[in-house]
């Protein structure tokens, strides 16, 4: 993996420890649209990053491709853009030699329009979040971040707004899905990533991880990666009401050698409890909100076979990848560098069956709320894992590099855009 040094780049913020109670996360699940009985069809969308399209599956049982959608429709037009503009062009191909390993990225993440017409994209090479009707495959709105790249979204509650996280202007922007035009923005620690609103849809949580492509890996400099941190904000207001570092509660909890850069997240269904993943760590950490302090640590078998060197790992990922089951009783894992993803009791912490995958990228929960649904960069293909048993149900092949997979809908007729 090819690794460049970025060479561009305190938040004040209440601290309400009592006062405050999150929700659990609701940006991996779309909210069912009021007509999704009369004409919609649940399904899976697949990113698939290098490749620039979409492929969309069943949402359970044997996870049946439905269709397949180019998200890159104006793609002559963005690299036209792009190649006059020297700096546009720079981090451009920046992205590709880092983060994208070599390839461009074209989709990180996408959720659809509660009416179910349309899909919602973030490109990051292309530093926008795009609107794609499922009818045409064409284009919407478009909305071009601040900065040079995006990266992660979250759909509101009631489907109505998204949050895009501009990785290097260290911004989220919230867009009304329906128009793209923005309601507000804050400002977050270094490189924001995960966007989570709370189920009430009061607050927007934001994990920033920082450097996450340099060559400056080991423990001791881990204090070079920049400003991370977790910011929660009023999702109407946009105000910080909360600002949370990892690094003093990992400290205090005798982790002073992990990192505190937070990747993905899961909620408890009590809202108590939040689950994290960080850079470097094969395993994942418990968080009780009320007490502001971390509880419990999940170490995770490592594969021999991984490399010890740190800077080959992905992004400074060890393990990227979380979802809880809908009772909140396990939690599947990707253990993106380690090549398996795992079933976790969330009660004892006791992992199940180690289930061989090619550099699981994410996790998601099958529409049943049955099984845990991982992307397989590695070999180009989603697989579904049974939360109940811990084993492989099924694999299905999608197309090059598939990372973020979400639950959306589209109408229960549709096979693909008219004319493809």
């Amino acid at each position: 993996m090819l690794r460049t040094v970025r060479t561009l780049g305190v938040l004040a913020a209440a601290t309400l420890l009592t006062a405050f109670t999150p929700a659990p996360a609701t940006s991996s699940t779309p909210p069912a649209s009021p007509a999704a009985a009369g004409g919609l069809r649940e399904v899976l969308f697949v990113g698939n990053n290098w490749e620039g399209t979409a492929d969309v599956l069943a949402s359970t049982g044997d996870l049946t491709k439905v269709g397949r959608i180019n998200v890159i429709p104006d793609r002559s037009e963005r690299l036209h853009e792009i190649y006059l503009n020297p700096v546009k062009l720079a981090f451009f191909l920046g992205i590709r030699e880092s983060a994208g390993e070599g390839h461009d990225q074209f989709v990180d993440d996408m959720f659809t329009t509660p009416d179910g017409s349309a899909v919602v994209v973030s490109r990051p090479s292309f530093a926008d979040v795009v609107s794609i009707d499922l009818a045409s495959g064409r284009i919407n709105w478009r909305f071009p971040v601040s900065g040079f790249r995006s990266d992660h979204m979250a759909v509101s509650p009631d489907g109505t707004r998204i949050a895009v996280s501009a990785s290097t202007s260290n911004t989220v922007h919230v867009l009304d899905i329906a128009t793209g035009r923005q309601a507000g923005s804050f400002r977050t620690g270094d490189k924001p990533h995960e966007n989570t609103f709370t189920r009430d849809g009061r607050y927007l949580w934001n994990s920033s991880i920082g450097e996450v492509n340099t060559a400056l890996d080991a423990p001791w400099l881990d204090w070079t990666k920049g400003d991370r941190k977790i910011t929660v904000v009023d999702a109407q207001t946009f105000r910080t009401v909360r600002v949370i570092d990892m690094r003093e509660r990992l400290d205090a909890f005798g982790r002073k050698d992990l990192s505190d850069s937070v990747r993905p997240v899961s909620f408890s269904p009590d809202e108590s409890k939040l689950y994290f993943q960080v850079s470097f760590f094969g395993g994942f950490l418990e968080y009780d909100v009320a007490s502001d302090r971390i509880t419990r640590l999940k170490d995770l078998p490592a594969n021999p076979a991984t490399s010890t060197d740190r800077t080959t790992w992905v992004n400074d990922s060890r393990h990227h990848g979380m979802s809880m089951s809908p009772d909140g009783a396990k939690l599947c894992v990707a253990g993106t560098m380690d090549d398996y993803a795992t079933v976790v009791d969330r009660a004892t912490l006791a992992e199940g069956p180690l289930v061989p995958a090619s550099k699981p990228y994410w996790a998601t929960v099958s529409g049943d709320g049955t099984a845990c649904v991982i992307s397989e960069s590695g070999t180009d293909q989603v697989t579904a894992i049974d939360f109940a048993t811990g084993a492989k149900r099924v694999s299905v092949p999608v197309g090059d590099h598939p990372q973020r997979v979400r639950l959306g809908h589209v109408p229960a007729s549709w096979t693909g855009p008219a004319g493809r």
